[in-house]
């Protein structure tokens, strides 16, 4: 609903001041969003891709290539940007969707499953550069490998058939196996 790929049933959502339903737009231009199964454009170079991401997001031309240079330092992808996305590992297309999420510099990033298919070392790369980031953007993670919340958020919420369980913070010490067991 946040991404706005569903309407909300009941009720009002907003981002950022902005309902979602009636002020969408505006809304998106808040979020920076990586869906588990990426749509990277295959055919495109990885700058490319960025750049065609940061005028789509709305990012002022002239600061489009500031954008773009950026993410790329940011996510270490500049021995990358001249490659087609197609020939990229799993690894640096995660990358890349990650870039293309962050290039008009959200409020708000929401990531799901952010880690599936990563090789440990990258597993490892993404908490750290997801914890990296919450300084300076809210994220949002979702994910069903429950370790990976515990390693890399500060607060967990619980969803079942779309509805809150709740929310506890995980400095607090909570086995997030053993809280999901009892309220499921």
């Amino acid at each position: 609903m946040l991404a706005g790929y569903s309407s909300p049933t009941a009720g009002r959502l907003t981002v950022a001041g902005h309902d979602v339903v009636r002020d969408g737009l505006a809304a998106r231009r808040k979020i920076g969003y990586v869906p588990e199964r990426v749509p990277l454009y295959a055919h495109m170079r990885v700058g490319e891709f960025l750049r065609f991401m940061a005028r789509l997001r709305g990012v002022p031309r002239a600061a489009v290539e500031r954008a773009v240079d950026r993410t790329v330092a940011l996510l270490a992808l500049g021995p990358m940007t001249n490659r087609p996305i197609r020939h990229l590992s799993r690894g640096y297309r995660q990358r890349t969707a990650l870039a293309q999420a962050l290039v008009h510099d959200p409020e708000i990033l929401i990531l799901d499953e952010p880690t599936n298919g990563l090789d440990p070392r990258q597993i490892i790369e993404t908490r750290s550069l997801i914890r990296s980031l919450a300084g300076r953007h809210t994220i949002l993670m979702t994910s069903h490998i429950l370790s990976e919340i515990e390693r890399t958020a500060d607060r967990a919420g619980l969803l079942l058939d779309g509805k809150l369980l709740g929310v506890r913070d995980v400095a607090d010490g909570v086995d997030l196996e053993t809280w999901f067991l009892s309220v499921t």
